[in-house]
């Protein structure tokens, strides 16, 4: 084989291998940018549905606290936003949800308190229904944040 066969064959294959390493790298960068992108926009969505929660059922649980369930429609929203949780969430904050909407619906028909009992210091466990989640929606939302 002629030297410059060789020489031309060399400058070939080299160039081919340079631009199937400039490919393989854009397509990586491009890989990682996307699921980069992905994940946040997972973590956003879901600190939007958790917030929403949040809003939903202290409202609900406030006027448990003081009325009766006349109108059964009230839950229909925190019902949607649980089963949002079922799409999206973990586990555990699925349980914790879950948890919540039982508990509004307990207080709903318990016997009505006081707005002054918010009051007590005391109390704050019960007054707080949504301690628990709050702290499960936290260590899933730095887990997603990794």
């Amino acid at each position: 084989m002629d030297a410059a066969y060789v020489s031309a064959l060399s400058a070939l294959a080299g160039s081919a291998i340079g631009a199937m390493a400039s490919v393989a790298t854009t397509w990586l960068t491009q890989h990682s940018q996307e699921r980069a992108t992905l994940l946040v926009q997972d973590r956003a969505r879901r600190e939007a549905l958790y917030g929403e929660f949040i809003r939903e059922a202290s409202t609900l649980f406030g006027d448990a606290f003081e009325h009766d369930l006349d109108d059964p429609a009230k839950l229909v929203s925190l019902y949607a936003i649980v089963n949002k949780i079922r799409l999206f969430g973990e586990p555990a904050t699925l349980e914790e949800a879950e948890r919540v909407m039982q508990r509004i619906g307990e207080t709903y028909f318990a016997p009505n308190k006081k707005i002054s009992a918010f009051a007590d210091i005391h109390h704050a466990g019960d007054l707080d229904p949504l301690c628990a989640f709050s702290t499960v929606c936290r260590r899933e939302l730095a887990i997603a944040r990794r």
